[in-house]
């Protein structure tokens, strides 16, 4: 599955009717209906939309013709394999009638070419890990979890003796991170992945 690195955008015109596809990552719902308000424009005719999250999606024709918008904007996000997508078509009537044909094949294809104009990166199902690690260990271990992709380090907080990490390991490779951060310490730290 993939999601969209970062958001992307999409213009064009079609029989007098201007049509902008916006999408962007979402991680949840409600973000999804902060990016959907965020790029609606209030003067436009039509702002369409739909968004993925996992097993949950929605769809809206904002008031085009029943099964004409939403639907092939969000078979659009599925027909790329996307997840934790979200895309808002906005039209503006150009006073031409598409039909319901042309509706759907107007934002539908927009929706597509917007998330194709998108750079796509692979979602990653991470675990989240508790590193304890000395001062004399600490930047070490920092450098080589910065050298591995797909691990992010949260937080850090400090003790009496050196630091705790919270970090995001990639699911496949935690267990081989773990033994490389206790071996590059010759055990002095510790790696627990919370559940």
């Amino acid at each position: 599955m993939y999601t969209l690195e970062g958001p992307t955008s999409f213009e064009e015109i079609i029989k007098k009717s201007r049509f902008i596809a916006t999408a962007g990552p979402i991680a949840s719902e409600q973000a999804a209906k902060e990016f959907i308000a965020a790029h609606s424009d209030g003067d436009a005719n039509h702002n369409c939309w739909a968004w993925r999250v996992g097993q949950s999606y929605r769809a809206s024709d904002d008031g085009e013709p029943g099964g004409t918008a939403g639907k092939p904007i969000l078979q659009a996000i599925n027909r790329l394999s996307l997840d934790n997508v979200a895309v808002v078509v906005t039209r503006w009537f150009g006073g031409v009638l598409l039909g319901s044909g042309g509706l759907i094949r107007a934002y539908g294809g927009a929706a597509a070419a917007c998330l194709r104009a998108g750079k796509l990166v692979e979602i990653v199902a991470v675990c989240e890990a508790t590193i304890a690690v000395t001062f004399s260990d600490l930047a070490l271990v920092k450098v080589r979890l910065a050298s591995i992709a797909g691990v992010q380090i949260r937080r850090e907080s400090f003790t009496e003796v050196g630091a705790t990490l919270t970090v995001d390991l990639p699911d496949a490779t935690a267990p081989q991170i773990a033994r490389m951060i206790t071996d590059i310490t010759s055990g002095r730290a510790s790696v627990t992945r919370d559940l």
